[in-house]
């Protein structure tokens, strides 16, 4: 293993065990008490509460010292133990993230991939046709600029509400349950539409923006003028600049990616969709320490992956990347 490597696994390591401690502590500095937010559900007398309140501690593990509960979370963490959630108490919280993630990468996967491609096609082309640039490029900054929320609520107000030809809440019908059956199917399709076009939209705008900025940048550079000098035909000149332009595009995308699992928090909570964004706000409300902590783990593994990718990425489609790396051998 090169020294490249092994720095970068080393950091990989370190930030893995950072960010997991700073997981860790989030929950414990919010205000109010888990345990007695849930106990208050049940509306108990005065004796009967305390003799719960005792026993949810001890099932929980918050009855012993602070530096014991941070041991034993790394226990459970490395036996694949995220807890049991206080808001949907008895449920594991593994069961529950995993039930979320399917919508998650449903939802983001098509959105992201797609606004990506879209976004560097129509990019490129900005930057070489000045009636595409002056027609793309205000239309990207305002798609770019619209908030999430805001977007969700026009087209659920439009689609949903005023037409009436889309729902605009939850994954599927309330009436339905989860099946194989083109019912169901169709009904997941159409509750996916508005999700996916808002963040659809805002992204394009974001990506097509960023490659049009790039593209023109790479043909001014210096590579650019001498090969034009040289006689290089211009179709050569904007495929090299093409390629160098999508290297920081190829990053973002990664990152997005990596952050699938997080969901897309405000257009969950717009569209009462039922991936991990939603609940994490569930977990906030509901001060469930173990629920919030299990989705922000799944975040933080995906962006390290991410980044993970980024590394591989870069080694395989930029030679500047593997001369360093043989330079540190």
């Amino acid at each position: 293993m090169s020294k490249y490597f092994r720095r970068k696994l080393f950091i990989y390591v370190l930030t893995f065990f950072l960010a997991v401690t700073i997981d860790w502590l989030i929950p414990r500095f919010m205000p109010g008490n888990p345990i007695q937010v849930l106990i208050a559900r049940a509306n108990l007398k005065a004796e009967s509460a305390k003799v719960v309140y005792s026993y949810y501690m001890r099932a929980f593990g918050l009855d012993v010292p602070i530096w014991n509960q941070y041991a034993n979370f790394w226990n459970a963490l490395f036996h694949g133990d995220f807890g049991t959630s206080l808001w949907l108490f008895p449920q594991p919280v593994i069961k529950i993230i995993l039930r979320a993630v399917p919508y998650d990468i449903l939802l983001l996967l098509p959105a992201i991939l797609l606004s990506w491609f879209a976004g560097n096609k129509f990019g490129a082309f900005a930057a070489r046709s000045k009636w595409l640039d002056n027609t793309v490029s205000p239309l990207g900054y305002v798609l770019t600029a619209t908030p999430y929320m805001w977007l969700g609520m026009l087209l659920a107000w439009t689609f949903g509400i005023v037409l009436r030809v889309l729902p605009f809440s939850g994954a599927y019908s309330y009436a339905l349950m989860p099946t194989l059956s083109w019912i169901f199917i169709w009904s997941l399709l159409e509750h996916w539409i508005l999700p996916f076009v808002s963040l659809f939209m805002v992204m394009f705008g974001g990506w097509a923006i960023g490659m049009r900025n790039m593209i023109i940048y790479e043909l001014e550079a210096d590579y650019s003028h001498y090969l034009e000098t040289l006689g290089a035909p211009r179709r050569l000149i904007r495929r090299y600049a093409f390629r160098n332009a999508l290297l920081p595009q190829i990053t973002g995308l990664a990152l997005q990616l990596g952050v699938i699992v997080a969901g897309a928090l405000v257009t969950e909570i717009v569209f009462s969709y039922p991936g991990i964004g939603y609940l994490i706000l569930q977990a906030i409300q509901n001060h469930d320490y173990f629920l919030l902590q299990g989705c922000f783990l799944f975040v933080i593994i995906g962006v390290l992956l991410a980044n993970l990718a980024i590394d591989v990425t870069y080694v395989l489609v930029d030679p500047r990347t593997r001369t360093g790396m043989q330079g540190e051998r």
